[in-house]
């Protein structure tokens, strides 16, 4: 990163010496230059070398960089750009450039509720408002999933600093199931998101058991100053190893689950696995693929099971294949009713 950065900082240096044309600049003169620029940015002498300056002169002149720098030598000795107002900051951006940029910028506004990102705030705009001068204005190439008024993203950023300065914290927190709020003192160890939603995960103080929060059941949230802050070595990697989803379970719950998928799907799954122990089992003639993956078995593994309907077979665990059995057949009912006759007219428009 300090070559390339050293590099960057000897093509703005040339840039500038060839830009002023009351002078002649020989090889020498700009070695020199180089070598004061990088002691002026580095507070250190850098041996710039003839061979250096000769290098960083022709990927200026390449398209190496998107340069393509027009210098040239007259008198066999002084350099100059051709084009007397030329400048490598000055360069046009290309309709590649543009696209790519215009969708950097979209997503780094998805992150517009951090903090961390607050210095960016106007360079994000400063970039937006230079993506719209340069070309017309039109949709997206890049479609992200998010959800504006997705409740608990406010409290991202006090959740961010929480963690980063290891600090503790009370939560009045109401679950789906509870008919008040309830205030616990709680160790911030990772927020996680899953499924366009985002969790905290950390450690309650009371009992010290690991719990993940969802940040739209997050009422309220305070400092606590006085309660010591200990994160145990808390590895998020670790402990989300044999889990798809945010539901985690003792490691005695982790199985291995063998499931068939039909043709048509078998393709999706095995370029977009399921979890990253997938492994392929056997393959069938006529397209289908037996995998098998060893995580613990939770609700995101079922609705993942679940969401590919007909197309999927879950072989094992004995367990899990009854119980997706028993939802299907749950599910059938609401479609049969026990009259065997036809829903009633008008249901289904």
């Amino acid at each position: 990163m300090a070559q390339n950065k050293n590099a960057l900082i000897r093509y703005k240096t040339i840039d500038k010496c060839l830009q002023n044309r009351a002078r002649r600049w020989t090889l020498e003169n700009l070695i020199e230059a180089c070598s004061d620029a990088l002691y002026e940015y580095e507070g250190k002498d850098v041996n710039v070398s003839k061979r250096t300056v000769q290098l960083d002169i022709q990927v200026m002149r390449s398209d190496k960089l998107g340069y393509n720098a027009p210098i040239i030598v007259y008198d066999k000795k002084y350099y100059t750009y051709e084009e007397e107002n030329y400048s490598i900051t000055d360069i046009p951006i290309t309709e590649n450039d543009m696209a790519v940029l215009s969708e950097t910028v979209e997503m780094l506004k998805q992150f517009k509720d951090f903090s961390l990102f607050s210095e960016l705030g106007g360079i994000i705009q400063r970039l937006e408002d230079k993506v719209h001068t340069e070309k017309t204005k039109q949709s997206a190439i890049i479609h992200l999933d998010k959800n504006e008024d997705l409740r608990g993203l406010e409290h991202l950023d006090v959740l961010y600093q929480a963690i980063l300065k290891k600090t503790v914290l009370k939560i009045s927190y109401q679950s789906f199931k509870a008919r008040e709020p309830l205030e616990q003192v709680f160790h911030p160890y990772i927020l996680k998101e899953y499924n366009n939603r985002w969790f905290l995960v950390g450690k309650r103080e009371e009992n010290g058991q690991i719990l993940t929060l969802a940040l739209d059941r997050i009422k309220k949230i305070a400092w606590d100053l006085k309660t010591e802050y200990k994160d145990d070595g808390f590895d998020g990697d670790e402990y989300y190893k044999h889990t798809i989803g945010v539901t985690v379970f003792p490691p005695e719950h982790v199985k291995e689950v063998v499931f068939k998928v039909m043709r048509s799907n078998a393709p999706y799954v095995e370029t977009k696995p399921f979890h990253k122990s997938q492994k392929i089992v056997e393959r069938h003639k006529g397209g289908h693929i037996t995998f098998s993956i060893k995580v613990c078995i939770n609700y995101e593994l079922e609705r993942m099971l679940l969401g590919f309907g007909d197309s999927i077979e879950v072989i094992q665990p004995l367990v899990l294949r009854k119980r997706i059995k028993k939802i299907l057949e749950r599910t059938l009912k609401k479609y049969i009713p026990s009259s065997g006759l036809p829903p009633q007219s008008g249901l289904l428009t």
